[in-house]
């Protein structure tokens, strides 16, 4: 008996250590999301959730924002990675502050303008004389400018409504049309049988075809953490290319994660997004030149940004193995 009792007691204390000294092996990584948990975040969870992580040898902390900027979390070095915006990294590195965009999280712009349908709002050019809701994107009403000075309608004869956050609480009450992410509103009412009429921004101008959301680093973190940098974009890249083959399994993770969020809402984003995470990319989180050069040179001639930069120091593919 006392030869079981010890035998038992000693597998616990090899266990005991065997895994203390496995986590304590682990590298611990921060990454902060953009904004509440939402179907763009669903490859983190799923590679905190499977293991991805825990495979290339990091402890990875997910984090919200809190009343912080992500933009401003990462590159003052509090947190390693966040998810940010194109738009975002080129406007800092305006102004001096060295972020690096090292993935794009989708392919495409999924974004556009919506309308309740009886709102009859078809065109651009229907535009003119409705109630607009902004969310005060710094860049926002330029470009609402630019699609309707390019389809020949009057962008002072549009009223800007400030403030407006939720698409369903106030479109119809509050605004006329508003700029949303179809991939999570625009999913949503389709489920409650709320028809809309939408808008695809890409398809109206290509310049803003640009990629949001993005990962981004720091320049300072990434000279010094090339290794662990390429190892939890290896991580995250399983976990998006996962959402891109088993949405409904996906969804089931960022739900059990996030549990507050609507399962229905989730699993109808990620069955839409799942074409979208990498479309026609080669790999997942592939940028491209092209689509940072052309929306940088929109923003530099619509004086966005105070200085020119350059998009060879803004993204990059390298950490990034295909």
């Amino acid at each position: 008996m006392k030869q079981i009792i010890l035998a038992i007691s000693l597998l616990l204390l090899l266990t005991i250590f065997g895994c203390g000294k496995s986590q304590g092996n682990l590298e611990k990584v921060s990454v902060t999301l953009d904004w509440t948990p939402n179907t763009n975040h669903t490859g983190l969870y799923v590679a905190q959730e499977l293991g991805f992580f825990t495979e290339e040898g990091l402890e990875v902390m997910i984090l919200q924002p809190g009343q912080s900027i992500t933009d401003q979390i990462v590159a003052t070095g509090k947190s390693h990675f966040g998810v940010s915006y194109q738009e975002n990294v080129i406007r800092a590195r305006s102004e001096g502050i060295p972020l690096v965009s090292i993935a794009a999280v989708i392919q495409h712009n999924t974004s556009g303008f919506a309308s309740l349908k009886e709102a009859n709002i078809k065109s651009v050019k229907d535009f003119e004389g409705k109630r607009y809701g902004s969310w005060d994107s710094p860049s926002e009403l330029a470009i609402l400018k630019n699609v309707m000075d390019k389809a020949g309608a009057d962008f002072n004869k549009v009223k800007v409504i400030s403030g407006i956050y939720d698409f369903f609480s106030t479109i119809g009450k509050d605004a006329d049309f508003e700029w949303i992410y179809y991939g999570w509103d625009g999913v949503i009412a389709a489920q409650r049988g709320v028809e809309i009429n939408y808008i695809p921004l890409k398809d109206l101008n290509p310049v803003f075809d640009y990629y949001t959301p993005v990962l981004i680093s720091s320049e300072d973190y990434l000279k010094d953490n090339a290794q662990t940098t390429k190892k939890f974009l290896k991580a995250v890249k399983k976990g998006y290319e996962y959402c891109i083959a088993e949405p409904e399994k996906a969804a089931d993770i960022l739900i059990k994660h996030v549990p507050e969020l609507n399962s229905e809402q989730v699993k109808a984003s990620l069955s839409y997004l799942a074409d979208q995470y990498q479309a026609e990319a080669a790999y997942w989180g592939m940028q491209q030149s092209e689509v940072w050069q052309s929306f940088t040179n929109w923003m530099s001639d619509e004086k966005l940004i105070s200085k020119p930069i350059s998009i060879d120091q803004a993204f990059t593919n390298e950490y990034l193995q295909p």
